[in-house]
């Protein structure tokens, strides 16, 4: 059971780390992650909402139940508005004070106490820094008091004790400027409310574009229509979406969106489905077709019937997937939640010692510059940019990938993705069109018509495609069928059964040997349809070779760029196929791909996955879920390719709701740019903190003469976590190199 839970004062990656420790440490609980950005705990196991929210405030965290998704979601805008606004109050209210007090200082006066009329004027503006530490400030001391109450430490407690001490140390100057040497009675009101000011705009700038990385889920939920036109007893009424049931007609006006998956009962359309497979030509339905929610009805009228409603349909269970991905965390954020979770902890330390060194070793005046140096430590390395370096750009990666018809199921597919080198394509319904038809019939003996009526009648009890093929072929040339006994099928061989008393047995050659048949007299017309990507399949009855029905399935007209852009990335693309090496070869010829292997039966495909690996290959495997659904689970990355109505394919990391292999390169192309955007975050972010930490800390203060002012360390804490969420949204702008048509 999965329990989801809104966090509402967690502040940085510290934060995650504790509350993540915490929690899994729960009995009943399975697993525990943290959604940063989006501030939701994720808990997998048999515990109650209860539970886990009295252990959240146990350990400082407050909480509440996830309801429904657009009422949370509609209550988190609110929240982030109100949030975005407290935060640019407080901004204003600190800045009102700090910039006149540094202008003034740069100006006229260099902040220190002589005279007891220094002592009033520095005494008020001191009762004024106050106020900005009590009320902008609030949360930081308020969080910090109750991190310490749980024996732990956060950003909110580097933020409180810099700017406390800078406070507290003024107070001190003004108050008892007698007992400090005369070089240390400078004032540090201006950066402690500064230091407040712009931590408090960096966070209003962080929230307002952390905002922006959900807006693909948000456009998902806003497919979904609030009301339907139900039809009952003969009449139409609008109803709230939630009261519609399975098996309702609906009735879906032009320029409508559609609100359920269903079956079109009458009426014909165009219908744009852009929105949840990336295809921008709208498709024609008619009687019969399915329809999937969140698409939208072009021109005509249609009544449908609903078969699916609710989290049932596609569009819920897509929103489902896309959520729990951006939730989920790939190996490279690993480093990145270790460092996090100690980070606080061993920058207080950092800045003790760096305080006893200047005080033991500093020129004068000690105090002074101890005091500098260590508000400036504990300012400038807040870990918010490395808590936010990964799941921002997880979570924008797979919100684009959904824009494009690509699910991902969880981060670390994405991070393997970006690896691959080798590519196994499924040959029938990926490469090619999956919509086999019969080109050629060849009799040797009898009539052609009653050699495919008999085969016709057996292949109507098999499920495969080249089956499929003839029995719509027979159809059209208006032949029946008859009874069948007998029926044997082997996969990946063929078919055999009893037809008004006469053996009748399908398949390919090597079905045709099992049954002792000498395929010899037709090898030579047999291997010429293979060259000519047509699958030859033979046909004997009662022990006679008595014929031949060639079988072409078109490649997709966009396989071959796709293969090429596949190839332009520096991948093997290797097609798998069950066909025979002569139609396999004619197929790779046409397509271009490095690599076929052909003759394998479906429980073989694991296999050969599995020998590409040994070799040290990183494979993905594409297929349509069904036969390949154990070599999509054995691949570092399974792709299943196939329409949006059946998405959810357990054996697959990725699903591809379009039916196109360029959804494949623009998966991992999106991959790569999401990994490339998480390295850059972590590498800004860990530069950062490795040297603004020593800079901070007075390491150039022997060889330059110059300390970095904690009012400047300030700024560049606010804004590093604006540069990380920044970055991680240039994502949004990423566009495949080409898309199918």
């Amino acid at each position: 059971m999965t329990t989801t839970l809104l966090l509402e004062n967690v502040s940085c990656a510290g934060c995650v780390k504790k509350i993540e420790k915490g929690i899994n440490a729960l009995p009943d609980v399975e697993t525990a992650s943290v959604d940063f950005p989006q501030r939701r705990l994720n808990v997998e196991g048999e515990i109650s909402n209860e539970i886990l929210i009295a252990a959240l405030a146990d350990i400082g965290y407050r909480s509440r139940p996830a309801s429904n998704e657009a009422e949370d979601r509609a209550r988190q805008k609110a929240q982030q508005a109100e949030q975005y606004r407290h935060h640019m109050r407080n901004t204003a209210f600190a800045m009102a004070l700090s910039i006149p007090l540094m202008i003034g200082g740069m100006l006229m006066d260099e902040m220190t106490v002589s005279t007891a009329q220094d002592q009033i004027l520095w005494g008020a503006v001191g009762l004024l820094t106050l106020a900005v530490l009590v009320f902008p400030g609030r949360h930081f001391f308020t969080g910090a008091l109750t991190a310490l109450k749980n024996g732990s430490a956060t950003m909110d407690t580097l933020i409180a004790i810099g700017t406390g001490s800078a406070w507290l140390y003024s107070m001190a100057v003004v108050l008892f400027p007698q007992m400090l040497p005369e070089g240390s009675r400078h004032l540090y009101f201006e950066a402690a409310a500064m230091i407040i000011g712009l931590i408090n705009f960096g966070l209003a700038l962080e929230i307002r574009a952390r905002g922006r990385t959900s807006e693909a889920v948000e456009r998902l939920l806003n497919l979904q229509p609030k009301t339907a036109r139900v039809v009952r007893n003969d009449k139409e009424q609008d109803l709230p979406l939630d009261l519609v049931v399975v098996d309702d007609l609906l009735r879906i006006r032009p320029g409508e969106q559609i609100p359920v998956d269903a079956v079109v009962v009458e009426g014909h359309s165009r219908i744009d489905e852009s929105m949840l497979s990336g295809e921008p030509v709208p498709v024609s339905k008619i009687e019969g077709d399915s329809v999937s929610a969140g698409t939208l009805n072009r021109s005509g009228s249609l009544l449908i019937r609903a078969e699916k409603v609710g989290a049932d349909t596609a569009l819920s269970r897509i929103i489902e997937m896309v959520k729990q991905a951006q939730a989920s965390k790939p190996e490279i954020s690993r480093l990145a939640d270790t460092i996090a979770g100690i980070f606080v902890p061993v920058v207080i330390g950092i800045a003790i010692l760096t305080a006893a060194l200047w005080y033991l070793f500093g020129p004068e005046p000690q105090l002074a510059y101890m005091l500098v140096t260590a508000t400036t430590v504990l300012i400038i390395a807040c870990p918010c940019a490395l808590g936010l370096a990964t799941p921002m750009s997880v979570m924008v990666g797979v919100g684009k990938a959904a824009e494009y018809g690509i699910l991902i199921r969880n981060g670390q597919t994405l991070q393997t993705a970006s690896k691959l080198d080798t590519l196994i394509l499924d040959k029938t319904g990926t490469i090619t069109e999956g919509a086999p038809r019969v080109t050629e019939v060849i009799c040797r003996q009898g009539d052609s018509r009653q050699m495919l009526q008999r085969v016709a009648s057996i292949e109507a009890g098999s499920e495969h495609p080249l089956a499929e093929a003839i029995v719509r072929y027979t159809a059209e040339q208006q032949l029946g069928t008859m009874p069948v006994k007998s029926f044997n099928s082997v996969s990946g061989r063929g078919v055999e059964g009893l037809v008004e008393g006469s053996r009748v047995a399908i398949g390919n050659q090597a079905w045709m040997a099992d049954h002792g048949i000498d395929t010899g007299v037709i090898q030579a017309q047999a291997n010429s349809l293979a060259e000519q990507a047509s699958t030859p399949v033979y046909i004997a009855i009662d022990q006679q070779l008595t014929g031949l029905i060639a079988i072409s399935d078109p490649v997709r007209n966009d396989s071959v760029s796709a293969i090429q852009r596949l190839q332009q990335e520096g991948i093997r693309v290797v097609m798998l196929t069950g066909d025979n090496r002569h139609t396999a070869a004619a197929v790779a010829r046409q397509t271009g791909v490095d690599d076929f292997i052909a003759e394998v039966m479906p429980e073989q495909k694991a296999a050969q996955v599995q020998q590409l690996q040994s070799q040290g290959a990183i494979v993905g495997m594409c297929g349509d879920g069904i036969n390949d659904a154990p070599a999509l689970a054995q691949a570092d990355v399974g792709f299943a390719i196939g329409n949006g109505t059946d998405v959810a394919i357990e054996s697959a990391d990725m699903v591809l709701i379009r039916n196109s292999l360029h959804a494949v390169a623009d998966a991992i192309s999106l991959s790569r740019a999401t990994l490339r955007n998480i390295r850059q975050n972590l590498f800004g972010a860990f530069i950062y903190n490795t040297l603004g930490i020593p800079v901070a800390a007075g390491i150039l203060f022997p060889f330059t003469g110059l300390l970095l002012n904690p009012v400047i360390a300030g700024a560049a804490m606010a804004f590093s976590s604006v540069t990380v969420v920044s970055n991680a949204n240039r994502l949004r702008l990423f566009k495949p190199e080409t898309k199918s048509d």
